[in-house]
């Protein structure tokens, strides 16, 4: 297989995302939510994979005719805000008024950020909380807490979108990758495990989720409070 080829291949490894997306929104309209995660967890598995490859096989120069950051965009607004905030809304963990306000700042604050050129730092982190409503979104289905705590958290993540508040990539983030690129395939085994379970309370994948999720959440800003070391 020729490396123009392999490049091409990853292109369509990165559109099966759309596919899996699909399939989580019939498994969303239907209310069966654990296969729905199943589903995104799949798509986050593929978003994880396809990025690295992409440089590995320079889709830039040799399978130009696609635009991949594009391709990634669209699916990744699928998968990891459109999909988790019609769940939010339609599962009936925030009732009433509550789950217009929060599809509306979660879909809103997304696109916004979604389109900012200043999306990346100078070390490939994010430059505020990077529109991850997926993984929000499955650990709350996971904990249930008082919907006035979700509401609270759904307006705190949103604004933290434009705060200069650094939060890692884990396989791009250079700094801390050694403990961050095993914590987040651990969070992808614990979130495929949680939904296979159908959440239930007494899983250790439900701690293992919560623990997964507060390290990726945090490790960026504790690397903004604690200096790197100089080589």
């Amino acid at each position: 297989m020729t490396l123009q080829s392999r490049a091409l291949c990853v292109h369509l490894l990165t559109a099966t995302g759309a596919v899996f997306a699909m399939l989580a929104m019939l498994a969303a309209v239907q209310e069966n939510w654990p296969i729905m995660f199943l589903w995104l967890v799949v798509a986050f598995a593929v978003d994880g994979i396809d990025g690295p490859l992409a440089r590995k096989y320079d889709v830039k120069t040799n399978a130009p005719r696609f635009d991949g950051v594009l391709l990634d965009l669209i699916i990744d607004y699928l998968t990891y805000v459109f999909i988790p905030a019609f769940a939010l809304f339609q599962s009936g963990l925030l009732p009433g008024w509550t789950g217009w306000l929060a599809i509306i700042l979660i879909t809103f604050a997304s696109a916004m950020y979604f389109a900012d050129c200043r999306m990346k730092t100078s070390d490939n982190s994010f430059h505020g909380f990077p529109g991850c409503w997926n993984m929000a979104v499955v650990v709350l289905f996971a904990v249930k807490p008082d919907f006035w705590v979700i509401l609270a958290l759904v307006a705190v993540l949103a604004v933290a979108m434009f705060l200069p508040l650094k939060f890692i990539h884990p396989v791009r983030t250079m700094r801390w990758r050694a403990v961050s690129l095993p914590v987040a395939l651990a969070w992808t085994c614990f979130a495929g495990w949680a939904a296979w379970v159908e959440f239930h309370p007494q899983s250790w994948a439900i701690w293992g989720l919560v623990a997964s999720s507060v390290y990726l959440l945090l490790a960026g800003i504790a690397q903004q409070l604690i200096p790197a070391r100089d080589r």
